[in-house]
C-alpha cells in the first residue's frame, strides 16, 4: 500500500530541557523513554508546527508553573510525511482517530502496547519519515500541531537542521557535569 505522503516544507519547533541544548537534533531521548509515536528503542524527533505548540507540548502537567526551557526553530524540508490532521490520509489508512489519543503512556507502564506505537511501526515500515498529528497536550487547540520525525538528517530528502545561524548553542555538555 502507497502512503498518503507529502513533502513538508517550512519551520517547526521544539522547546526542550536546557540539559541536552547542545544536541538538538538527536532524538536520543525520545528512543530511550518512548513517546506517543514511538516505542523505547525507535529515534524520533517531536517537533511542533508553532512556537506555542513547542511550549504546551513541553510543559506538559504545568502549563501555569514554566519551567525553563531552550526553544529551537528548525528548517526544514522533508519528503515522505503523513498528515494524520487529514481525514483523507486518516480514512486511506483505515485509522481510528480516536486511537490517535490514546492514554499511551499509561497502556505502556500495564506492558499493553499503545496503537499509536503500532501505527508508527507500520507507517516506518512503510516508508514514512514522519507524521503531523493534533497536539494532545493540556489546552492545545485546532491549530495545535505537531509533527514527529522518524527519518532527519542534515540534507534533503530528510533535511531538519536546527537553526543556529549565530551559534549560540552550547557545543557539548560540560556546562552540566
Amino acid at each position: 500500500m502507497s502512503l498518503p505522503s507529502i513533502t513538508f516544507t517550512g519551520f517547526v519547533y521544539r522547546a526542550h530541557h536546557p540539559r541536552w541544548a547542545y544536541d538538538p537534533e538527536s532524538g536520543l531521548g525520545a528512543s530511550r523513554h518512548g513517546g506517543r509515536f514511538n516505542r523505547p528503542g525507535t529515534a524520533a524527533l517531536y517537533t511542533a508546527l508553532r512556537m506555542e505548540t513547542a511550549w504546551l507540548e513541553a510543559q506538559q502537567g504545568f502549563p501555569f508553573k514554566a519551567q525553563p526551557m531552550t526553544m529551537c526553530g528548525y528548517e526544514v524540508h522533508c519528503d515522505g510525511v503523513v498528515d494524520l490532521t487529514s481525514n483523507a490520509a486518516i480514512d486511506a489508512l483505515g485509522i481510528d482517530p480516536g486511537d490517535l489519543a490514546c492514554p499511551w503512556e499509561d497502556m505502556a507502564d500495564r506492558g499493553e502496547t499503545p496503537p499509536t506505537w503500532q501505527l508508527a511501526d507500520r507507517l516506518i515500515a512503510g516508508g514514512a519519515a514522519g507524521v503531523i498529528i493534533p497536539s494532545f497536550a493540556d489546552h492545545a487547540g485546532p491549530y495545535d500541531r505537531n509533527l514527529v520525525f522518524w527519518k532527519w538528517g542534515k540534507d534533503a530528502p530528510y533535511k531538519v537542521c536546527v537553526v543556529d545561524d549565530h551559534g549560540r548553542l552550547p557545543k557539548d555538555d560540560r556546562s552540566w557535569k
